[in-house]
């Protein structure tokens, strides 16, 4: 069975990314230092034989190494999420973005590991107005947040370059489906509006909602992460999403629709660092490492509000 390391494991996508590997066979090494993880997001892991976690910072030089031992796979999720907090916080989301992604791959490439796969953002290509976003294109990154993944991505590469070891960055584009923490001032906004709306709120829309976003269900992301590590390919970047754009006021008209609601936005100043449209195209991805989104956006929403709607009965 390969071994796969999932740094972040206690994360939304960490988590969902370490139950899927352990479907496929995969004996999977989890870490988390839980400063934005979430412990109960590992009691759906901890029961699996083949899974073992460790409470390990990816800063630290002398505990990262010790879990790398006989790993094939990375896949570094590990991160300080979200653009508004980059904003008011940048020393924080830098070390732990920027230092956390040199010392695992650091202590990837000495472990022999053979592919190393990292999560980066479509953040990093700013606000720029054309569209889709081509990998092709110029970074642009306007968040220390942006600039810390767009780090973390071509450091990976760099090291494909420098070591033998293979890499690939992954660009998400606003990832959702269960699982995912829909409180707190930085979370992500699907959650965070079914969250409000099935406790009988109005969403707050910063902005005047026709910001778009390419949303992505987590199953898809899961996909592109397993192919990036199997395949081939090596020193390349390449964006994950669906290839569709969503404005913020189509998405609570979807949540709505699908929730058997009728609740108007309350709308806000814009926040700072948001860029204004993402839309994706996919095409490097289907080429290259047979991608294919399998989850649409409407699906991908009525999976959530399930999972959210169990969760909320529970």
């Amino acid at each position: 069975m390969p071994t796969a390391l999932v740094t972040g494991v206690a994360g939304f996508i960490g988590s969902t990314l370490a139950d899927a590997l352990l479907d496929r066979g995969y004996d999977v090494v989890g870490i988390d230092n839980f400063e934005t993880g979430r412990r109960e997001n590992l009691d759906r892991l901890r029961p699996r034989d083949s899974f073992t976690f460790s409470e390990t910072d990816i800063r630290s030089r002398d505990e990262v190494p010790t879990v790398m031992d006989g790993v094939e796979y990375v896949f570094h999720q590990a991160a300080v999420p979200s653009v508004p907090r980059s904003v008011e916080d940048p020393v924080t989301s830098t070390d732990g973005n920027c230092t956390g992604t040199a010392v695992v791959l650091d202590a990837a490439r000495k472990a022999d590991v053979d592919t190393a796969v990292v999560a980066s953002s479509s953040s990093v290509y700013g606000s720029s107005e054309e569209l889709p976003k081509v990998e092709t294109m110029e970074s642009a990154p306007e968040s220390p947040y942006a600039l810390s993944k767009y780090y973390t991505e071509q450091l990976a590469l760099q090291c494909s370059d420098l070591y033998d070891i293979d890499t690939v960055a992954l660009r998400y584009f606003n990832v959702f489906g269960p699982y995912q923490d829909p409180e707190g001032e930085y979370a992500a906004v699907i959650p965070k509006f079914i969250g409000l709306m099935l406790a009988g709120d109005r969403p707050v829309i910063y902005g005047d909602g026709e910001q778009s976003r390419d949303f992505t269900y987590i199953e898809n992301v899961i996909q592109a992460n397993v192919l990036a590590a199997e395949g081939d390919v090596t020193g390349e970047t390449f964006n994950v999403a669906c290839g569709n754009r969503i404005t913020v006021n189509e998405l609570v008209e979807t949540l709505n629709r699908k929730l058997g609601t009728d609740f108007d936005p309350i709308y806000d100043d814009p926040r700072p660092g948001d860029v204004r449209h993402s839309a994706a195209d996919i095409s490097k991805a289907r080429e290259l490492l047979g991608y294919d989104p399998e989850v649409s956006f409407e699906e991908g929403i009525e999976r959530t509000i399930a999972a959210f709607e169990q969760r909320h009965a529970n």
